[in-house]
């Protein structure tokens, strides 16, 4: 697994420098192409797995693991592009000439948003069920990308964003542990969880390969130097949006809430059968 991921995330993050039909980077994927479905074939032969694929499989668990996916390369879009906009210089019409600290600053309140969201969607989910805390995510994730096309460059403004953008983060974090949780039995929630975690960290390198040669594309001439144009910056920030929407619509795929429980497993019980059988005699 490690020698897996580690080829796949390494050939997705260096194919733009290493030019994507290099040497190294069809070796890397080729390799990962190999050694993960081996990893799985294994996974699945032996009696105590890291990962069981058949849990992992189960509609529920895939579903969240996709939109994770999604969520994860839909919030690395934001991470990309403000802190690039804060600090270019103003002579160039859309930067702000602002130092690290003053980003540090503006986005700061985006985790305290985060950590105030979470509560209110442990609450969302215990009211209404996950699904529904998961489809809101996408969407509040979705409008602050939107505001970031149609806002003045400003400090506030930006702030607003990021606020916006870490609330449904926070909405959609929050919700897939508990799917994953009512879909595997309790001895594997720690290994589900931690392959969802894997699909968020997924999702954000391949958005940064792919944010990466948008700003490399759409540059503008400042200084003898070339920089990424505003418009590139808004195209990243649309296809944040986009791939938000994206986890949106996976998110439907999800059961209901009653047919999720229908279909969640049972806790491991000591007691057999025959053990059940006796007592009731």
């Amino acid at each position: 697994m490690a020698v897996g991921l580690v080829c796949l995330l390494l050939a997705v993050s260096k194919g733009s420098d290493w030019s994507w039909t290099s040497a190294p980077t069809l070796c890397l994927f080729t390799t990962a192409l190999l050694a993960l479905p081996a990893w799985g074939l294994y996974e699945l032969r032996t009696t105590q797995p890291l990962v069981d694929p058949r849990t992992t499989a189960r509609r529920q668990v895939l579903v969240t693991n996709l939109a994770s996916v999604a969520m994860g390369f839909s919030m690395f879009a934001m991470s990309l592009v403000l802190p690039q906009v804060l600090q270019l210089p103003q002579a160039t019409g859309y930067g702000l000439g602002r130092s690290m600290l003053t980003v540090g600053l503006v986005l700061a309140p985006q985790g305290l948003v985060m950590m105030a969201m979470s509560a209110v969607s442990a609450r969302l989910t215990q009211a209404k069920g996950p699904k529904l805390t998961l489809m809101c995510g996408p969407v509040i994730v979705a409008a602050g990308y939107s505001l970031s096309l149609v806002m003045l460059p400003q400090l506030w403004h930006f702030t607003l964003i990021a606020c916006t953008i870490g609330a449904g983060i926070g909405f959609a974090y929050g919700a897939m542990p508990a799917l994953i949780m009512a879909a595997v039995p309790a001895s594997e929630t720690a290994a589900a969880n931690s392959l969802n975690t894997l699909m968020r960290s997924l999702g954000t390198s391949f958005a940064g390969a792919i944010d990466g040669v948008v700003l490399a594309q759409m540059t503008t001439e400042f200084g003898g130097s070339a920089l990424p144009s505003e418009n590139g910056f808004k195209v990243v920030m649309a296809i944040g949006a986009g791939s938000a929407l994206l986890s949106l619509a996976v998110a439907f795929l999800l059961p209901r809430h009653d047919a999720a429980a229908r279909e969640a497993p049972a806790a491991d019980d000591p007691v057999d059968s025959a053990g059940v059988t006796e007592a009731h005699a």
